[in-house]
């Protein structure tokens, strides 16, 4: 038994050294020991456009794409027959600044207006944008059901747009931006922003309208293009994802990493007539929805491609009725991009609260959420929102710790004999085993008494670690005094070392092991998991701290209950 508890320590211990190495190892900009190095982003031509942004005539590359109607593959020629220089479009409503590039009508910029950047106070978080640092785009279009058929109208289209206000005005709850193309092979695509007031949503109308004397089969397609690094400023520690994500009724939610589409060994989903896609990062995304309330299911196709070197897409592709000469078709659709407000997200689309990424632990953790935001209704506060759901989670598993702490407190009161038997027998240790065992049996001490209860309560424990981790309401929220945002670390480490001191305190609790090696590695351990600690989000630390707290009152009442603490004062004395 003892080694095998030794076997599981030293486990345990080898593999928390190799994953903070690794950690360390992305941190610090150094490759990872489990996947490739990042594939450097390529500096795009520059464009007419203002600041110098990349064109977007530069994204697709015919070369890197085979699939059969790719997008990509039938965009790659500008439709429109004769050049023209772009415009750039600025939107600003009280919640988003957004940039529309009336080449394709592409959102090409929006900022959040409410969310600092948490490395710079001073800036707001960015996250669609078109830039030398970032590349990360919300394009529409339309191609031709026919593969060798005519090319229509798509984000390579320059189009024009109809005189109108920019700014949401005190008092106006919408924001409405209209974009028309020119005629191209026979069709005009005609695209209609809607902004709305406090919302992260845009209602984005769109409008096929067949001026030719024959009928057309478009395709619209709805996509986002992103590049493939992490967000910036993101912690290695986090270990959360990044990448394009879908969901239909039937494949359910589905994260589709870039190394995957790099391969050529993306799994999306099989056409359906529901189901949206997305682009995911910590605590923000945005999708592409069809099916919004008061239309009919549209058929869709789900797609991914490589884009050029280090770019990546994810689109949406529905078939539309034959347009008749002279016929418009219109589909509605809306583009959302902001925090992963989980009720918020979950009025939107089926299944679309699931970009706020929980991992395995979903089915814990969506019931801990929920119960964590009761409690922040309740007290105003989410650092004491917190430590009032460790205090439940406490007391909801109180007699199951109550069980394990006897059983350790059994261990440290037998503790001398073992180690007494060891020497005795430390040439036999068969026979040790055997005196060992007898002991225990004597005694009424199970050596795995301790384990068992708490194993049953790990996932808990890690599904809210998720909780914490992943809820974008953390950000920017205050606890007391010197923790003014819950979702970075602690400035000044006070949690961090209040932690250690209370993780060694709960060690010295706990039974000495009887083999020296391994009691060293019962002390050495705490001190090497605290150095995660300092890097952690103070609303993590919060959350262990508290815990740690409680079950340190706990098994100091039942040591001393048993007599214990006692024993152990008079052995020093």
């Amino acid at each position: 038994m003892t080694d095998m508890r030794r076997t599981i320590l030293w486990v345990v211990f080898s593999m928390s050294l190799v994953l903070l190495w690794d950690a360390w190892n992305k941190h610090s900009g150094r490759p990872s020991m489990f996947s490739p190095t990042p594939v450097a982003q390529q500096s795009a031509p520059a464009s007419a456009t203002p600041e110098g942004g990349a064109s977007a005539a530069a994204l697709p590359a015919p070369a890197a794409v085979t699939t059969p109607g790719s997008i990509a593959t039938q965009a790659a020629v500008p439709a429109a027959a004769t050049p023209a220089a772009s415009e750039r479009l600025e939107i600003t409503t009280d919640v988003v600044k957004a940039v529309i590039d009336t080449q394709g009508g592409t959102l090409s910029y929006v900022e959040l207006l409410k969310f600092s950047d948490q490395n710079d106070r001073s800036r707001n978080v960015v996250l669609l944008d078109q830039s030398a640092q970032r590349v990360y785009l919300a394009q529409t279009g339309l191609i031709n059901k026919d593969d060798a058929g005519e090319r229509f109208p798509n984000h390579f289209t320059v189009m024009t747009a109809e005189p109108g206000p920019r700014v949401l005005a005190d008092g106006q709850d919408r924001l409405e931006v209209k974009l028309s193309s020119p005629v191209v092979g026979g069709l005009q695509y005609v695209k209609t922003y809607t902004f709305t007031r406090g919302e992260y949503t845009v209602g984005v109308r769109h409008e096929v309208v067949n001026s030719a004397d024959a009928p057309r089969d478009p395709q619209l397609y709805l996509q986002l293009v992103r590049d493939g690094n992490p967000p910036p400023g993101e912690s290695s520690f986090y270990f959360t994802f990044t990448g394009p994500a879908l969901y239909t009724d039937a494949k359910k939610f589905h994260k589709i990493d870039f190394k995957d589409i790099e391969r050529g060994r993306a799994e999306t989903a099989a056409p359906a007539d529901n189901g949206w896609i997305a682009m995911v990062q910590h605590y923000f995304a945005s999708a592409w929805l069809l099916n919004v309330p008061g239309h009919d299911r549209l058929q869709r196709e789900f797609r991914t491609a490589k884009v050029s070197n280090n770019l990546y897409s994810i689109a949406m592709v529905v078939p539309l009725p034959t347009v008749a000469p002279g016929e418009t078709h219109t589909v509605e659709t809306t583009f959302f991009v902001g925090p992963q407000e989980e009720k918020k997200l979950e009025a939107l689309a089926p299944g679309l609260e699931l970009v706020k990424d929980y991992g395995w632990f979903t089915i814990l953790s969506k019931p801990l959420f929920w119960l964590l935001d009761k409690l922040h209704a309740l007290l105003g506060n989410w650092g004491w929102s917190i430590v009032a759901l460790v205090f439940l989670l406490k007391a909801a598993f109180y007699w199951l710790n109550a069980k394990a702490y006897a059983s350790m407190a059994k261990m440290k009161a037998v503790a001398p004999r073992i180690t007494e038997l060891r020497e005795r027998y430390k040439d036999k240790p068969q026979q040790m085993q055997q005196e060992m065992m007898r002991i225990y049996r004597e005694e009424k001490v199970n050596p795995m008494g301790g384990c068992f209860p708490i194993l049953i309560q790990i996932p808990v424990f890690i599904a809210l670690y998720w909780v914490l981790l992943s809820s974008v309401e953390m950000r920017n929220a205050p606890w007391i005094l010197w923790i003014t945002d819950l979702s970075a670390k602690d400035p000044y480490y006070i949690l961090p070392l209040l932690m250690t001191a209370s993780t060694l305190l709960q060690t010295w609790l706990n039974p000495t092991p009887p083999d020296p090696i391994q009691a060293k590695m019962m002390w050495i351990m705490p001190l090497m998991f605290s150095v995660m600690f300092f890097l952690f989000p103070a609303g993590l630390v919060l959350y262990w701290l508290t815990n740690n707290i409680l079950s340190i009152a706990q098994q100091w009442y039942i040591n001393k209950k048993l007599g214990v603490l006692d024993l152990k004062f008079s052995k020093k004395s």
